[in-house]
């Protein structure tokens, strides 16, 4: 399902964080937002699952204004894993992961046999079929991380927003959640902070400063040493991996004395 911002800004207690963000995703894609801390894309992305509205512009998701939409349809269509969470009573992984299930249950009926049977392949797909009956509160950091990638999995959405999915997850665990959420198929909308995880394995990138987007396009065409220099503040030298021809990016200090030079 595309996903479209409209000329979409944000302010929180009469501030404007975001400013007239132009972005667009097709049926599928994997679009990364990154950009340094306090650049705006966490504020951003809760504007695109509902957690905030846009001071002006729209969010659209199918060509609908999902800040419209009734909360059951924009449930079934967008699912979001925000970068904090909290949980007040330990529930177990199991009972957390079947919430995900409750924009397609009616009535008050508990999860049906297909609901678990979903939860259950869900679990075993991020690697946490194990702790099914542990209580969430007991999880490490990526343990959770885990749970709650599978529990967005379960609800089916059609566009998926994950703000630092990688966040607490060891290298092999990163590369496995970004390839399964990649092969589920929904169009994804992510935050993050590694740029060579976002340049193999995003379609396209938009790079916010300051709350505004100042680069979008392929990784290979944005991430180049000058705008990384410029935005980032630091020394970026690209390669290409040898296997998927994909950019890959080596990092150094940028010194001052190299900050006016064509080395950069």
């Amino acid at each position: 399902m595309d996903l479209a911002l409209d000329s979409v800004s944000v302010e929180l207690a009469g501030t404007r964080l975001v400013h007239d963000v132009a972005l667009k995703a097709s049926a599928g894609q994997m679009v990364g937002l990154v950009g340094p801390n306090g650049s705006g894309k966490s504020t951003l992305l809760r504007c695109v699952y509902r957690a905030l509205r846009p001071a002006t512009g729209a969010v659209l998701v199918g060509g609908d204004d999902l800040h419209a939409l009734a909360p059951r349809e924009a449930a079934r269509r967008v699912a979001a894993l925000p970068q904090e969470h909290s949980a007040e009573f330990d529930f177990t992984v199991a009972e957390v992961v079947a919430m995900g299930r409750l924009p397609h249950r009616r009535g008050f009926g508990g999860p049906s046999d297909g609901d678990l049977g979903r939860c259950t392949e869900a679990l075993r797909q991020v690697g946490a079929g194990h702790l099914a009956e542990r209580g969430f509160l007991s999880l490490s950091g990526g343990e959770k991380q885990r749970v709650l990638i599978a529990r967005a999995l379960v609800q089916e959405p059609r566009l998926l927003v994950l703000d630092e999915p990688t966040n607490h997850l060891d290298i092999g665990h990163q590369l496995e959640v970004l390839a399964l959420v990649r092969a589920a198929g929904p169009t994804v909308l992510t935050a993050l902070h590694d740029l060579n995880l976002a340049a193999g394995h995003c379609d396209l990138l938009y790079v916010l400063r300051a709350g505004r987007i100042v680069a979008s396009g392929p990784p290979a065409e944005v991430l180049e040493p000058g705008l990384l220099a410029e935005v980032f503040g630091i020394r970026a030298t690209p390669v290409r991996h040898p296997g998927t021809g994909a950019v890959h990016l080596l990092f150094d200090r940028l010194r001052p004395d190299l900050a006016s030079s064509d080395q950069i």
